[in-house]
């Protein structure tokens, strides 16, 4: 279903990844530069409040999102209880490598650089991808991600520019941010927002989180790939 709301439309999809199919939600705000792709954490969802948020922010900056699972509706279900999918970086990558793909059939897609914004276990998930589609992934932003469970052989050879936002506080998962970084080749930079935890709750964090993406995205998506 398509439905055009003021300066935007948005419409529900189902991407193909070989044997399952994956509900998403497309928002193109009228004449988007880029599109960016959500990858979300472990046990979450398309639904996830914080990434619709931050997927808002993005499209008031002119930037199309694609939110959709990774998972199907009886993976999750299975997940729930045995938590066999939300940790298999394999799969999760390759569905979104095949997501990007689908982008390339649209008609109102194909020609926009693409991005992606992962979160927790997606982080990973998006650098993988990236690796894998090199030629069509020009920039990753990591919040609150793990960059390490994509290993350092993906680490050491992802070309897209890679934005990894933690929370100061969120300590453990800084250091492992702070090593994959150590690790990155392409262009790279690790941004702290001071007092937030994983889930950047506080006042103004995610905010922060969405500014830093915005101002990332729009840098390596639309304005250096118009030099």
């Amino acid at each position: 279903m398509s439905r055009q709301i003021a300066d935007r439309v948005e419409r529900d999809v189902a991407i193909p990844a070989r044997d399952a199919s994956l509900a998403g939600d497309l928002t193109v705000p009228a004449g988007a530069k880029a599109v960016v792709l959500f990858a979300h954490g472990s046990g979450s969802s398309r639904m996830s409040p914080r990434n619709v948020w931050v997927a808002t922010q993005l499209q008031r900056a002119g930037l199309a999102t694609l939110l959709f699972d990774l998972l199907t509706a009886g993976e999750e279900q299975r997940d729930a209880y045995t938590r066999e999918h939300r940790f298999d970086i394999p799969l999760l990558a390759g569905r979104l490598a095949l997501a990007t793909d689908w982008i390339d059939t649209q008609a109102e897609l194909q020609a926009l650089p693409v991005g992606y914004f992962g979160a927790s276990t997606g982080a990973a998930a998006a650098l993988v991808a990236a690796f894998e589609r090199k030629t069509r992934v020009g920039a990753v932003v990591s919040r609150g991600g793990r960059p390490d469970l994509a290993g350092p052989d993906v680490l050491a050879g992802v070309t897209a520019a890679t934005l990894l936002i933690v929370g100061g506080h969120d300590d453990v998962v800084l250091d492992l941010n702070r090593n994959a970084l150590a690790l990155m080749t392409c262009e790279k930079r690790l941004d702290v927002v001071p007092g937030a935890t994983h889930l950047f709750e506080e006042h103004g964090a995610l905010e922060r989180v969405a500014a830093l993406a915005s101002e990332w995205l729009v840098e390596f998506l639309v304005v250096q790939a118009a030099r």
